[in-house]
């Protein structure tokens, strides 16, 4: 993830979720505390887990609150415990209460994430199979989501619609058959997006066996085989295009399925099954 990339559409982002939540001013901020004083307040850490979105409430900072100074104790991807505190921010008090919530409200769910994620890698760190996220993220958040699956470890699959070719049962069904889809998914890209790779959903071995036949595949995924069925499809693809086991794998499962010798595992459940980590900005 090129972070550079993404960074003025996060803003642009950033500033709507302000307007969003301020509208036409912080009215409690402004009635009781003085906009001349200045305060200092910490990120305390109250669930263990992987921490994520450190940098991000830095982007929040300059875009928000410049004038606000922050003081980084713990860093993202880093393991936090009960009690930590993450940083530190000092500056005008009713600068710090306006961004409060809204760091809190994306650090937990990127914590959350993050934390999810570092579960599975970490079931499968001495194998060389890599965990995938999906396109089941929030709308609007997808950046913010996938990047706290890399801060937990895990590794980016496309990130639309636009940056790869993924023929699904739908794609199948609708153009006639695998051959079919195969043929005119080659035929798309020589005429207009020759970089594009393709990757093609099958859900039995028959159909395993029709791609294998037709070729011109970059990836196969094997969606909801079962552990047997992908011993059998790995042995048969033979290392000829990358695999991926995609379809309720979970905790219990994924290392089973790593073990199938796959390249890949996706989980939808790292972005669209979280529970946020209990995160609270305090004043000092």
């Amino acid at each position: 993830m090129n972070l550079k990339e993404y960074k003025s559409q996060a803003i642009d982002f950033i500033k709507y979720c302000a307007k969003e939540d301020l509208g036409d001013g912080d009215h409690t901020s402004l009635s009781t505390v003085s906009n001349t004083a200045v305060k200092k307040a910490r990120l305390l850490v109250k669930q263990d887990g992987i921490l994520a979105g450190v940098e991000l409430t830095q982007w929040i900072i300059e875009t928000l609150a410049p004038s606000l100074t922050m003081d980084i104790e713990i860093k993202d991807g880093s393991e936090v415990k009960v009690g930590d505190v993450a940083f530190y921010l000092e500056g005008n008090a009713q600068k710090i209460l306006i961004v409060e919530r809204l760091l809190l409200n994306f650090m937990q769910r990127m914590s959350g994430i993050a934390t999810q994620t570092k579960k599975f890698t970490d079931l499968v760190k001495d194998l060389p199979t890599q965990v995938l996220d999906t396109r089941k993220t929030t709308p609007g958040l997808r950046f913010f989501e996938k990047w706290a699956v890399k801060i937990g470890g895990g590794t980016n699959h496309r990130f639309g619609l636009y940056d790869l070719i993924m023929i699904k049962d739908n794609h199948v069904d609708y153009a006639g058959g695998i051959k079919p889809a195969i043929k005119k998914a080659n035929s798309y890209i020589k005429a207009n997006k020759p970089n594009l790779k393709i990757e093609i959903e099958v859900r039995n071995l028959e159909e395993l066996n029709e791609v294998l036949e037709e070729g011109n595949v970059h990836r196969i995924m094997l969606d909801n085989f079962s552990v047997a069925d992908t011993k059998t499809a790995v042995k048969t693809i033979n290392k000829r295009y990358e695999t991926e086991a995609s379809g309720g794998i979970n905790l219990n499962t994924i290392r089973s399925y790593a073990e199938c010798g796959v390249d890949f595992v996706s989980i939808g459940a790292l972005t669209h099954q979280i529970k946020s980590l209990d995160l609270s900005l305090k004043a000092v």
